[in-house]
This record gives C-alpha cells, structure tokens and sequence, in this order.
C-alpha cells in the first residue's frame, strides 16, 4: 500500500546551507533518450536514468506499445525496434508529462497505428495544436477528443508516401519549444527509407533554443545528425535512422540544481552540485551564470557547480528565455537581493504545470513581497523580511521545491502538497535537508 499523501510540509528556520548533493538525473535527457532508444536499431544500455513519475509515464508507454525495457537500481536497458512500434493499439496515459506527451505524439503519429493519449486535467488544458497542425501537413490523422488544440487526442494511420509525402513543415516557436522537439525526434520515421529528407521551419520566435539544443545533440548520439540555419530551420537528411550508440550516461538535471545552487548563494555556502558543470548539454546551467551576475560566488569543474554567498545579492533585471524552468528559482533568490528583481522571457510560464506568473506572483506575495506580473515578466521587490506563510503548490513540482527556499529566513515556510515534487525528484525534501543548517 503506497504512503498515505502528507498535506503540508514544515521546513524549519535555518540559518546556513552547505554540502555536497549528487544530482538525479535529467528529466528531459531521461525521456528523450529512452525514446530515441526505442527507436533506434540495436540495444542501448542507459545509466543515471531519472527514478521520477514524468520517466515512469514513458516508460509505461513503451511498455504499452511493446517495447522491452528493463531497469534495475542502476541501468535501464532498451531493445531498440529500428523505427518500428510493434503494437499497433493501445491507449496511454501519460500524466501531466510533457516530456513524453509532445514527442510521442509526433512518433505515434507517424507509425501508423490506432493510439488514444490522456494525461491529467491540467495536461487537457496545456495547448498542443501548433504540433498537431503540422503533424497533419505531413500527413497524420490526429483528432482531438474533447477540446480543439488540447488533449485528449485520438491518432489513426496517416497519409506519408506519394502522392502525399511531403518534405518540408514549418511549426511556431513561440509556445513551446517541445514542439520542435518532438517533430525533430519523430522525423526519422519518414527519412530512413531514403526517399526524402525533412526541413523544419520554425515561425516566429523560438523560446527555450537550449532544449532544441538537447534534442540535437542525443539524435546525433543516435546516429542522425540534424543540420541547422540558425535557429530558423532543421533539415534531417534523407536516408537518416537512428541507431544504438550501445550505452550513454544521463547528466544530473541542471534544473534541479539550481536550488541547491540557490541555497547556496543565499545561505553562505559552499553548496556544491555534481553531475553537471561546464561539459553539461543542459541550457539550464546558465542559471548559475544569473546568481553570478546577482552577486554569487560560482566555481565550475568538468562535472560539478559551487556556489556561495557573495558581498551581497543585488536585484537585477535578467532575461530567462533560455532558462524558464530555472528562472523559476531566481524569483525567490530575488527575495533575499537588495532592490527589485525583473524576470523577462517567461511567456511559457503560463502553459507549464500550472500558470506559472500567476501562481508565483502570489505566493511571493504571501512571503512579503512587492509583485507585478505581466504577460512576459515578474517583478519582485523583496520585504525587510519574509513572513511565514503556507505556500500553496498547484500540484507543480517547482512551486514546492523554488519555495522550500524561503526556508533560509527567520520564520521558515509551510509547503502544500509537497508529494507533488515526485514529477521529477522524490526525495527532493529529504536532500534538502542535508543542506540547511539551523
């Protein structure tokens, strides 16, 4: 029988951060490479995979589709299908997991079978329209089950050879960047027979670039190199398959780190994150670069960030388009800084987990702080001190663990909910808790 939920979660006043924490492994490497794997010809032995509900609905999925996977404490190993889904029907639930939702999507979409996909409530009201639109150009027959431009979908075989083929597809950059994603991961099924290669434009502006950049660099790790012109267009070449680069470690998740890079910064340190550093694929690394800049001390190794306080923090405006999973983060370091702090770039805050500027903008509220929200940008003026308060977390994993955070301060915090951090970190409290010193 699973543990009865816990309704809220005091953390204590503490006065000091400083350890050492082993990172879990990236949740977006962690679902990119288990598909690509399922994919690919061959079998791949994967490390450091994240142990997490958003892996956990992947890897249900690939279950359900008739894909061998097994895991152990250690690895995770994946009997490649060479391009092909072996079973044909199935209906998946996927949560609220957007990492696998969009790129399956694409790939089922693509395979030529009868698929129903699901998630949670809040997945339903998350948009996925633009992908689905240029799924359908290419030929896909993908239909909406309640809502036009949201989930549920339903997927029945498409059209993908002449005269229907088509060699080129343009989808917005300006909603979510696991769009482009999704559509680079799932092009393969149409390349390999070598008839065509595919071109992806991309409208308007592009958001997140680093997650693309992810994406790019675990296909190239399969085999399929993906050229690019700029940020404006993709082509993979005609001919282009996926095969098993036969075993691949995951990075520790850079968006994880930045808390305990935060706890740092804030509460004097050292706090030293492993299992990212300077060689990690992950953009959001950069949020290390903004405590910097805000007045950290930051030192970086091959596979490891430090951080601790420096002089002081000082408020700042910071443009988080790379980083908006992490930019989260910096709202509540911007609590502890000297003047106003200014977050642009967080457009895509408002179809994540939960609407994200509103959800932040009151909860920094409830701690004292001074907030304008906008359709772009949150600005935070920080209280002489932080009040208690009981922070509500919207079942949004990083509203529980940006918030714990506000922990370092005299009265220490109430978190709701704080099982919902097991999206992508289980035991994110109990880490914690090696950290914060009374």
């Amino acid at each position: 029988m699973a543990d009865a939920p816990i309704p809220f979660l005091d953390l204590a006043p503490a006065a000091r951060a400083e350890g050492v924490i082993a990172l879990p492994g990236s949740k977006s490497i962690s679902n990119r490479t288990l598909l690509l794997a399922a994919l690919s010809t061959g079998t791949t032995t994967i490390r450091g995979l994240l142990d997490a509900d958003d892996v956990d609905r992947m890897l249900d999925a690939l279950a359900a589709l008739g894909i061998a996977v097994e895991r152990n404490a250690n690895e995770c190993v994946v009997q490649g299908q060479g391009g092909r889904i072996p079973i044909k029907k199935a209906a998946l639930y996927l949560g609220n997991a957007g990492t696998a939702f969009r790129p399956l999507t694409a790939v089922l979409a693509l395979a030529g079978g009868d698929y129903e996909l699901s998630g949670v409530p809040r997945m339903h009201e998350r948009p996925i329209g633009d992908l689905v639109d240029a799924l359908r150009i290419l030929g896909a027959d993908v239909r909406y089950l309640a809502n036009d431009g949201f989930p549920p979908l339903a997927i029945r075989p498409g059209y993908f050879h002449p005269p229907h083929a088509r060699d080129r597809v343009a989808i917005r950059g300006e909603i979510s960047s696991q769009f482009l994603s999704a559509l680079l991961m799932a092009s393969p099924l149409l390349t390999a027979d070598g008839a065509r290669a595919m071109t992806i434009e991309v409208e308007g502006e592009l958001i997140s670039k680093p997650y693309v950049a992810i994406t790019k660099k675990l296909m190239r790790q399969f085999g399929v190199e993906v050229a690019q012109d700029r940020w404006k267009s993709f082509e993979i070449p005609r001919g282009a398959r996926y095969h098993s680069p036969g075993s691949l470690a995951v990075e520790g998740d850079a968006s994880s780190a930045s808390y305990f890079l935060a706890a740092g910064a804030i509460g004097g340190g050292p706090v030293r994150v492993t299992g990212v550093g300077r060689a990690s694929i992950q953009g959001d690394v950069e949020f290390a670069e903004a405590l910097s800049r805000m007045g950290a001390s930051i030192e970086y190794g091959e596979d490891w960030i430090e951080a601790r306080s420096g002089d002081s923090l000082e408020g700042m405006i910071i443009d988080c388009v790379a980083i908006p999973d992490a930019a989260m983060t910096l709202a509540v370091v911007a609590l502890f800084a000297r003047g106003p702090t200014t977050l642009r770039g967080i457009a895509s805050w408002r179809v994540k987990e939960t609407d994200r500027i509103a959800a932040m903008a009151t909860e920094l509220a409830k701690l004292g702080a001074s907030v304008e929200a906008g359709d772009d940008h949150l600005t935070i003026s920080p209280p002489r001190s932080l009040k208690f308060a009981s922070i509500d977390t919207y079942d949004d994993h990083r509203m529980a663990m940006c918030f714990s955070l506000a922990a370092l301060s005299e009265n220490g915090v109430r978190i709701v909910d704080p099982d919902c951090v097991r999206k992508t970190f289980p035991d994110y409290f109990s880490v914690l808790r090696k950290v914060l010193q009374p």
